[in-house]
């Protein structure tokens, strides 16, 4: 027999009181598709907006391999000792065939699930753009209402994801490999322009010293791209292992130091702004998409428009224009 749904009204109530259980059913309710449990989670999320924003929002990412996990776990306890507390949103690839997380992140953090000022929530990425699962933000969110004050969301790997987390967090750190060959020739403008930190990890034992060669070569050519005349904050550098530990307490203290400089420059709230706005354009845009789906007029259409897209009859672009315009017209 299912689970009754909880109020909005209940779960608002439990989570001020910070129950852990009613932040993960909260969150579950959040990404699920089905309307009842939108209607909920919408309703739940106007509810705690007062309480949500006093977070340091970070982004990570890297290649697979980098040690994300190792990191967080060891930044995690950083930051839980310092009477924080850190909730790790970790977006996992999905399986094409369940839709579910393939790497388990719980599992790969042991230590960290244990610890009583942590949360970890594992989302399948479920084929969203940038391997950033959608409704993230929206979990986000509610771990700020849960009163967790250092959110963590960690993505699959680099590329199109890079930028979706930037979009929804203050802090983006790019973690990067020592000794991987030409170290320079993967550093694109456009991911410097989004990275906030750059750690080197694995500095320790036979890589150490390539380690801090690599982290000199970027902090070389990072000197050699312009932030900008308005430019308050240079990407930093370091190194760090993360099974050792060195350097955490570092990449810590540089985060901190960040989120203070943006605040003196007014840059933080104006970030903020910003992504609340780009939140915006994406849900329009999933929810003219999903709309257009749901109408009977348009799903009539849609195969033989796809059909005739596959043979290529028609381009895409005139495919889609006349869909849209078929769809307007039929809700005026």
């Amino acid at each position: 027999m299912p689970r009754p749904i909880p109020t909005a009204e209940e779960l608002a109530d439990r989570l001020a009181a910070g129950e852990r259980r009613a932040l993960a059913r909260a969150i579950t309710l959040v990404e699920s598709a089905r309307a009842d449990h939108r209607a909920v989670a919408e309703d739940l999320l106007a509810r705690l907006m007062p309480k949500t924003g006093a977070s340091l929002r970070i982004g990570l990412s890297g290649v697979p391999g980098v040690g994300k996990s190792t990191f967080i776990e060891a930044f995690g306890r950083t930051v839980t000792e310092r009477d924080r507390k850190l909730a790790v949103l970790a977006v996992d690839p999905s399986s094409k065939r369940s839709g579910g997380s393939i790497l388990g992140d719980k599992t790969r953090m042991e230590e960290l699930a244990r610890n009583p000022a942590a949360f970890i929530r594992p989302s399948p990425a479920g084929g969203t753009l940038g391997g950033v699962a959608r409704r993230t933000r929206e979990s986000l969110l509610l771990c700020e209402a849960a009163g967790f004050d250092v959110i963590l969301v960690e993505t699959v790997g680099v590329g199109q994801s890079e930028t979706a987390v930037a979009e929804m967090t203050d802090l983006f750190v790019l973690m990067l490999l020592p000794g991987g060959g030409d170290e320079l020739q993967g550093l694109k403008k456009g991911v410097v322009e989004i990275a906030d930190l750059l750690l080197v990890n694995k500095a320790d034992g036979a890589l150490e010293r390539e380690a801090r060669r690599a982290a000199a070569e970027y902090h070389g050519a990072l000197n050699l791209l312009s932030g900008g005349p308005d430019r308050v904050w240079a990407p930093p550098v370091q190194t760090c292992s993360a099974v050792t530990g060195a350097g955490i307490e570092e990449a810590w203290e540089t985060m901190r130091r960040f989120e203070e400089t943006m605040r003196e420059a007014g840059r933080f709230e104006d970030r903020r702004a910003e992504q609340a706005k780009s939140w915006l354009h994406d849900e329009l845009a999933a929810g003219l998409i999903e709309a257009l789906k749901r109408d009977p007029a348009t799903a009539d259409r849609l195969p033989a428009v796809e059909a005739e897209v596959m043979a290529r009859k028609s381009p895409p672009t005139v495919a889609a224009k006349r869909l849209i315009e078929a769809f307007l017209a039929g809700g005026r």
